[in-house]
């Protein structure tokens, strides 16, 4: 953060793919590119207070996949709701801004989408932040069990039963289980995103994604070999009391980057909102010896 003030955030969109695709935007135009790929069932609001404290020195980018946030929420039926569709969207906005290197911050489905775009483009990696994003099967446990029983067999009876992962109780669940001092999370999340599942048509995007997500797990062999043959300067921050990523899928990140910077902390899955005061100083330092210019 500069003596004058936060950087300021612009809030923009562009059409990628014939879908308009907002995304925040800040810092120096020719500044090394950070971009902060969101989880579920956010969006790049995630980033809100993330983005100018980077923008001091970095041009930050954080998009919204289609059917979250501020873009575009085309009908299922139309349009295919998948990880490599996302991926795909990302490195078409990444296309347009002239974005041709990148570190990449990655949580939740930000991981896969991430992942799919490094197997695209590996040179084009600077540097991976991890956060409680999963590229490994020790990291599926139990909460996966009915997610997985819906890949098996793609029924009715086993989406419907997936219902309940886009309920208020659960979206508030993912910010508060896990806190010591959940005063420090602000229930505007929850209620904001809250807000945008309930939009007609929502679900059934999200389902579609539940369903889609398990094209991931093939790939994990993939995302590894990567990390393996690249070795992308890498740091983890992870909510350690996270129980939909658990850090049984953070220690694996170990055998194939034995040079990652690793920390766990005391907090849930979104470990940004109550943890910043430690996070935030640990991203910029690790930024700073990375990628950053003298």
């Amino acid at each position: 953060m500069s003596a004058t003030g936060p950087a300021v955030t612009h809030h923009r969109t562009a059409t990628v793919e014939g879908v308009d695709i907002f995304y925040r935007e800040a810092g120096p135009a020719d500044a090394p590119v950070v971009l902060l790929l969101h989880g579920f069932p956010t969006s790049s609001h995630m980033f809100r207070n993330l983005i100018p404290v980077l923008a001091d020195r970095y041009r930050v980018i954080a998009p919204d996949y289609p059917g979250f946030g501020q873009s575009a929420m085309p009908d299922h039926r139309e349009f295919a709701y998948t990880f490599a569709r996302y991926a795909d969207v990302v490195d078409g906005l990444l296309g347009q801004l002239g974005i041709r290197r990148y570190a990449m911050y990655v949580m939740d489905y930000g991981a896969p989408v991430g992942y799919r775009l490094a197997l695209k483009h590996p040179e084009r990696v600077s540097a991976l932040i991890v956060q409680n994003g999963n590229a490994y099967e020790e990291g599926l446990k139990e909460f996966w069990d009915p997610i997985k029983a819906y890949w098996a067999d793609g029924s009715a009876a086993h989406r419907e039963a997936l219902a309940f992962l886009v309920a208020p109780e659960t979206t508030k669940f993912q910010y508060t289980d896990g806190v010591r001092e959940v005063s420090r999370i602000s229930p505007d999340n929850w209620v904001h995103d809250q807000a945008l599942l309930d939009r007609p048509g929502n679900k059934d995007i999200q389902l579609d994604l539940f369903r889609d997500y398990g094209s991931n797990v093939p790939l994990y062999p993939r995302f590894q070999a990567f990390f393996r043959e690249h070795k992308p300067p890498t740091l983890i921050v992870w909510g350690q009391n996270d129980k939909i990523f658990p850090a049984d899928g953070a220690h694996p990140y170990k055998r194939d980057l034995p040079d990652l910077e690793f920390h766990l902390f005391d907090t849930g899955h979104f470990a940004l909102e109550d943890k910043a005061d430690e996070i935030f100083p640990l991203i910029h330092d690790f930024l700073d010896r990375k990628i950053g210019r003298p």
